[in-house]
């Protein structure tokens, strides 16, 4: 094999870890992620699963930054380029039920952020619980950036707090995660959708 398909392959292989990773740590917590396991499903050796990443804690850190790559693909790009403010807001917020509805392929067991953050908050600081508060801290900016837009341009009221607001979206969003894996609602995105109505209700 030339010196670049042996790149090639071992590009090919770390992503295939990464992407089982992501799977199983949506269903049994970043913890889950033990390299016998990851290398029994995967067909191959221990040490070759480690040649790739290292330490357990390495592949945890690709599992999140793999997982923020396929939840912003779904939630935030495909309306990115939409008018900015509460156009923008309420089109991410039908993206964000969409993704928790439907992306089951990579997360079996729901978003795997939900159940980071339900692992890892009471745990002491350390990189895996940094990359998990970063990665809400960058979502959290990007929902009061528009909402302060949508405050600006008239589209709220002009007393609504965007960092309060944006506190109950995610609030909103990790319930809705909740009803839908633990209590198997079919009504749950409806009532979400009603939520949202009461939240970002237009200045008449």
């Amino acid at each position: 094999m030339s010196p670049r398909n042996s790149v090639v392959e071992a590009r090919r292989t770390r992503d295939r870890i990464i992407e089982r990773s992501v799977a199983v740590a949506s269903v049994e917590g970043l913890e889950g992620l033990t390299i016998g396991r990851l290398a029994a499903d995967l067909g191959m050796s221990k040490s070759g699963l480690l040649g790739h990443f290292g330490t357990k804690e390495v592949l945890q850190l690709a599992a999140l930054e793999r997982a923020s790559v396929i939840f912003l693909a779904s939630v935030w790009e495909p309306v990115a380029d939409t008018g900015p403010g509460l156009t923008r807001l309420r089109a991410v917020c039908e993206r964000w039920i969409d993704y928790l509805e439907r992306e089951r392929e990579a997360f079996p067991g729901g978003c795997l952020f939900t159940t980071a953050v339900v692992e890892f908050d009471g745990r002491a600081d350390g990189p895996v619980r940094d990359v998990v508060e970063r990665l809400f801290r960058i979502w959290r900016r990007r929902l009061v950036v528009d909402l302060r837009l949508a405050v600006r341009a008239g589209e709220l009221p002009a007393d609504t707090d965007p960092r309060q607001i944006a506190f109950e979206l995610i609030g909103l969003y990790m319930g809705l995660n909740h009803a839908i894996q633990l209590e198997r609602d079919p009504q749950a995105p409806e009532r979400t959708r009603r939520a949202l109505d009461r939240l970002l209700t237009p200045t008449s």
